[in-house]
This record gives C-alpha cells, sequence and structure tokens, in this order.
C-alpha cells in the first residue's frame, strides 16, 4: 500500500493552472486528510508507504513525524512535484537529495524510496535511476508499465525489476493482464473509474495467477469530496480529477479489509536485500 503525499493543488493536471508560486497563499487540507487515512489504516492493520513531498513536508514537519510514528515508511516524492522529464541530472540530483535529507532528519527514517511526480521516468530519461542509486535510494516506483498521455513505458516489466548496471530496483505500479490487454489496477482515478469488483477480481488475480505481491497508490485529496473546485481546467483533467471522489473512502475501507497491505520496504525486503 502507498500514498502519495501532495495536497489538491498540486497534481500535475493543473500546474498551468495553479503556479507554483501562488501555492504558499492556499489553505493547506492535506494535513486533515492523512489524518483520516492513518485512521482508516489503523482501523484495518495496514502498514504502507508514504511518498511525501519535501515542500509538505517544510509546512508540515509535524504531519510526516505522526506517519512515521504509526509505524509507516516514509519516502520521498521529490520537493515540488516537478516532473522528472523537466529536470536535466544536475537539477534532479539537488532535489532528490535534498528532499532525502529534509524527510530523513524529519522522521528519523533511513528514506529507501522514491517516486516520480506523475510517474515521469521513463524510456527516454533512465538516467534518473543513476541519480537515485548514487544519492543512496535503494527502489524506485516511478516507471508505470502502460501507456497513458502523460506518462508510461508499457515495454517495461510488470514486476519489480533490475533496470539498470547498478542495485536500485524499480517497483511498478500494479498492472493485470486479462483479455489480452494489460490493464492499470494499482490505484489513482483507476480505482475510481472502474467498479470495485473490477479493482479486487484483478488484485486477486495479480496474487493467485502471477503470485505476485500488488502495489497500490492513492493520494490523500481523493478522500476529500469537500475540496476547492479549481476553475480554468480543461474537461479531461476535471473528470479524471473529481471523479468518484465521494466513493473512494468506502472503497479504500473495502479493499484494506479484503486484502492484506503492508510498506513496500518489508514486501520487497528480499529483493532490496539481495542487491
Amino acid at each position: 500500500m502507498s500514498v502519495d503525499v501532495e495536497d489538491y493543488f498540486q497534481v500535475s493536471a493543473f500546474e498551468n493552472v495553479v503556479l507554483r508560486n501562488s501555492w504558499p497563499n492556499i489553505a493547506l487540507r492535506v494535513e486533515k486528510n492523512v489524518e483520516r487515512i492513518l485512521q482508516l489504516f489503523d482501523d484495518h492493520d495496514v502498514k504502507a508507504t508514504f511518498f511525501t513531498l519535501g515542500w509538505l513536508a517544510t509546512r508540515l514537519p509535524s504531519m510526516v513525524v505522526k506517519i512515521s510514528e504509526a509505524g509507516h515508511e516514509i519516502a520521498s516524492h521529490g520537493m515540488n512535484h516537478q516532473r522528472v522529464t523537466n529536470f536535466d541530472p544536475k537539477r534532479f540530483r539537488a532535489d532528490v537529495a535534498q528532499s532525502k535529507q529534509l524527510l530523513e532528519a524529519i522522521s528519523g527514517q533511513a528514506v529507501l524510496g522514491y517516486r516520480a511526480p506523475s510517474y515521469s521516468i521513463g524510456r527516454d530519461n533512465l538516467w534518473a535511476l543513476d541519480e537515485l542509486a548514487s544519492a543512496g535510494f535503494t527502489y524506485s516506483s516511478s516507471i508505470y508499465p502502460i501507456k497513458h498521455d502523460h506518462y508510461g513505458m508499457p515495454e517495461a516489466p510488470r514486476f519489480a525489476f533490475k533496470p539498470r548496471e547498478h542495485n536500485l530496483i524499480e517497483i511498478p505500479v500494479t498492472t493485470v493482464n486479462a483479455f489480452g490487454k494489460k490493464f492499470p489496477c494499482g490505484g489513482g482515478g483507476y480505482f475510481r473509474l472502474y467498479p470495485y469488483v473490477f479493482s479486487r477480481w484483478a488484485i486477486r488475480r495479480v496474487n493467485n495467477y502471477d503470485h505476485q505481491a500488488a502495489v497500490f497508490y492513492f493520494h490523500p485529496w481523493e478522500i476529500d469530496p469537500n475540496q476547492p473546485r479549481i476553475s480554468g481546467l480543461n474537461k479531461r483533467s476535471r473528470f479524471r480529477h473529481y471523479l468518484n471522489l465521494t466513493r473512494m473512502e468506502d472503497r479504500l475501507t473495502r479493499l484494506a479489509s479484503d486484502f492484506t497491505w503492508d510498506r513496500m520496504d518489508r514486501v520487497f525486503a528480499p529483493l532490496i536485500a539481495r542487491q
């Protein structure tokens, strides 16, 4: 189980509408949403990995401490939710190093994992994995093995693999093979789009047919149907962001009950330790 800790106005689809220099003037909603998630996880004995923005950690260090003290893994989502495709190696190196050091100082944990904003590592910028390894990360969950208009590397393996010569492990969000095609079933907007019965079937198939653990993710803003509506969005972005927000918390509760979930560093410990 994983959570991408960012607030509702920080999603990549809003980057041309909500400018970064306006972020400090927007009231944060993420802390209360994280508290609800922590309670849901505690109620169902779920442990998770929280890929956390450094920008939020600097403003809400107590939130990071609460996550850590509840027994969850703290991992990096970069500093300011900038896609890796917007970086050169030098700037990316500085971004991930800063986020790692910050999160470790606040949480008291070693930060082992990184997830790129909007899964923005793919065939054209695999050099980013080299920078992650050099910065001391042991795993990434940044390559989505699907075709999407904003991201994706469909030829990538569906399950954990070693993409480069160094020891970094890439752990993709889960997809399922069905009807001769590959379908995303690891959370996000797809989890809100598909009926819950499909998601449950797909994850069970991955467990029972592929004999693999499923990697699931969501965002705190997805359980917040009362979040402010952003104006100026195109129809596609509006549909993707606001679809079925009222149903998300109930679906997560069912998901937490139907499966056993743990932190990524523990689920994949044998692979990580082998390196």
